[in-house]
């Protein structure tokens, strides 16, 4: 007689879509390890993201086998987009939750302490709401706790609250580092870009989202030009509108010591990722270069001057801080970069 067949188990886990609040790439970073564990605990291991177009959520996260889909929250998009976001107001969130209707969540969980991201759960009829909970509004809007306190520490409070949450909600015990998966076929494509510099190379994340965390082209071009001198290689790190910027540091280096150093402004998002896993270190502004280097294990030092500590990562992100942030001088820096070579 053949072998009875036994019934394929039926996973009755809830379809799950988490929201994220913040709007920049290392805000996605941060929130990365506690999205996965929700997802161990949803159909399918994965979870539906709602997220920001400027956190460039598809080529940091979208080939993790976590994620299902990424859905765009509309709401705040780049400033030279010079537009209204589809989502911006509360009209926005109420659009929001009615184009998510029609998926059918059985569960939305919100990382954020902003009670109107429960109207989209609401709009969306979405049964099991799970958030922060810290304000009472907040708690009346969301289908039950656990809740938390908002943090209230000396550190960035992002990482600090999502921690608080996912341990209160058991998906983890203690906080987890942030990590990125590396594409593949963007380290191949980095890879034969950077044949032609010298080994060990640096990253130097020169983009800031707000001036009052530029470190400047003055101390970038004197920190790439002590690199270059030592015989390292050095990547110029940001986005297309830092373009002018990385140029800019490339006129101030003396010519002999040029072609150690290579504009990468014009890579993608998943290449940056790639290229932050060749570099010996990663140093520069505030910004989501330097978080995604640490999450791919590079050595990192940002140059924070006197604002709150980033302390997700005390392995791999260390803090260069002063009471000015133009206190910080670039041969210093180079000095910090050269050791950790050696």
């Amino acid at each position: 007689m053949p072998p009875t067949q036994l019934p394929a188990t039926v996973d009755t886990r809830p379809r799950t879509v988490v929201l994220l609040q913040w709007v920049g790439m290392g805000d996605l970073v941060w929130h990365v390890p506690y999205f996965r564990r929700v997802a161990q605990t949803s159909f399918g291991d994965q979870v539906s993201l709602i997220a920001s177009p400027t956190v460039f959520a598809r080529q940091l996260v979208g080939h993790e086998a976590w994620v299902r889909e990424i859905i765009d929250f509309d709401r705040h998009p780049r400033r030279h987009e010079g537009r209204q976001g589809r989502h911006r107001g509360v009209l926005g969130l109420f659009r929001m939750g009615v184009e998510l209707r029609e998926q059918q969540f059985d569960r939305i969980v919100l990382f954020t302490n902003y009670t109107n991201r429960s109207l989209v759960a609401l709009a969306a009829k979405i049964p099991e709401r799970l958030g922060y909970g810290t304000t009472w509004l907040q708690r009346r809007l969301l289908s039950h706790g656990p809740w938390i306190q908002r943090y209230t520490g000396p550190a960035v409070g992002a990482y600090e609250d999502a921690t608080m949450f996912a341990m209160a909600n058991g998906w983890c015990d203690a906080p987890i580092v942030p990590s990125l998966v590396v594409r593949p076929e963007a380290l191949a494509r980095v890879q034969e870009r950077v044949q032609r510099l010298p080994r060990p190379m640096h990253a130097l994340c020169i983009g800031s989202s707000e001036p009052y965390k530029q470190w400047g082209t003055e101390n970038f071009a004197v920190l790439a030009a002590e690199l270059a001198r030592a015989g390292h290689g050095v990547l110029l790190i940001a986005g297309p509108a830092e373009r002018e910027m990385a140029q800019a540091i490339l006129q101030h280096v003396e010519p002999a010591l040029r072609s150690s150093i290579l504009d990468a402004t014009d890579g993608s998002v998943a290449d940056t990722v790639a290229a932050m896993s060749l570099v010996r270190t990663c140093l520069g502004n505030d910004t989501g270069g330097v978080q995604i280097a640490a999450a791919v294990g590079t050595p990192t030092w940002v140059i924070l001057g006197p604002r709150p500590r980033l302390e997700h990562d005390p392995q791999k992100l260390h803090m260069l801080t002063a009471p000015r942030l133009c206190d910080i001088r670039p041969a210093d820096v180079a000095r910090i970069a050269l050791a950790q070579a050696a």
